[in-house]
């Protein structure tokens, strides 16, 4: 067969260049992370023109690498996190300077000094991070001798304006807390969308393969939960310190609540995928449970809905308590097998869960209910 100028392995080419150069991700990534980048630019400016000016350092380079360091671009920017980055660094920072002074510099005394510092920052703390913070600001002490002109333990203050700075702007200049929760919950309710989607599909059409496939897709779903729970515990951390965030909290709470009742989701929904899985077996479609599981997939939409729009948190409560009050099995699929049964069985704590994201107690959302 010949292959027309143009075609499909130049096409496919093509195609794979221009993913590969595509701009769009490395932009959307930047302008994203621009509140991360503004707290590390007054930080480390501050610190800089703190140390300059006021303290009289010429060359004060530990305070604005303390405060880029301790702050990052990392998703976790909680008061504590930066504190503990920032005690790493100073850690470092004292341990050099003594071992300077006893040792002298040189390459030999550059590994004694390395050595000592990460033993001692391992000792103290717990998390890598810690003594790897010790360890960078260890080498700069070594590295970058101290002006002759500058006071004894000069750094060590510069390294401490670095790290009262980045904490100040923690509080002062936070990063938008809201922005990066919705962004996180967005992304995990779109997943779980997808694979609802997937069992709905494999109980409909009977397909074992697909409700594997379903299973192997909610399994997935634990990191994008972490992560969503990692944003939420920074933001209700820096809005605890923050005078700028104080109005958020209540706010922050109700996401807290629609996380942890949405996590548990996640793990019934595994359970349904799992016994679904055993139940198709047969190749039989079982459309009872397919529509059940779509009108709880619909109230599950809504409840992601509401964290944008609060308005939406009483439609999803009224789909998913209008489908739970149905979910007795014996009257939903009187003559199906005991599988079928326990699929359905299964979607009643699911149900549960999604009523409790609306804004229900454990003990109301069982309630609307019957009882089996």
């Amino acid at each position: 067969m010949t292959v027309p100028p143009g075609g499909a392995d130049t096409t496919s080419v093509s195609t794979r260049l221009r993913e590969r150069f595509d701009p769009r991700p490395a932009v959307s990534r930047a302008v994203t992370d621009l509140p991360a980048i503004a707290q590390l630019t007054v930080a480390a400016m501050g610190a800089y023109v703190f140390s300059l000016f006021v303290l009289g350092h010429s060359a004060p380079v530990l305070a604005g690498t303390v405060a880029v360091s301790s702050l990052g671009l990392v998703r976790d920017a909680r008061p504590r996190r930066v504190a503990e980055t920032v005690g790493g660094m100073l850690v470092g920072i004292v341990i050099s300077e003594i071992l300077l002074r006893l040792v002298g510099p040189g390459w030999w005394q550059l590994g004694i000094t390395l050595a000592v510092v990460v033993f001692v920052a391992r000792a103290l703390s717990p998390q890598p991070g810690f003594a790897i913070a010790a360890a960078i600001q260890g080498l700069i002490v070594l590295l970058f001798p101290m002006a002759p002109t500058e006071a004894s333990w000069s750094r060590l203050a510069d390294g401490a304006v670095g790290g009262v700075a980045a904490l100040l702007v923690t509080a002062l200049v936070p990063r938008n807390p809201r922005a990066e929760v919705l962004r996180e919950a967005r992304t995990l309710f779109a997943a779980i969308d997808d694979a609802t989607a997937t069992l709905i599909r494999a109980l409909e059409d009977g397909d074992r393969s697909r409700a594997e496939r379903a299973l192997e897709k909610a399994r997935a779903l634990d990191p994008l939960v972490r992560a969503w729970q990692e944003s939420l515990d920074s933001a209700v951390a820096v809005a605890r310190i923050s005078p700028f965030l104080r109005r958020r909290r209540a706010e922050l709470d109700r996401y807290r609540r629609v996380m942890t009742a949405t996590d548990l989701a996640v793990r019934n929904l595994r359970v349904v995928a799992r016994r679904s899985g055993y139940l198709i077996d047969d190749g039989v479609p079982r459309p009872v449970p397919a529509d059940l599981l779509r009108s709880l997939a619909r109230a599950l939409a809504l409840v992601g809905e509401s964290l944008d729009d609060i308005a939406q948190q009483i439609p999803a409560r009224e789909a998913a308590r209008a489908v739970a009050r149905h979910l007795d099995p014996a009257q939903l699929a009187p003559g199906a097998s005991a599988g079928e049964h326990s699929v359905i069985s299964a979607l009643r704590p699911f149900a549960v869960d999604l009523l409790v994201a609306t804004g229900l107690s454990e003990d109301e959302a069982r309630a609307a209910m019957p009882r089996i």
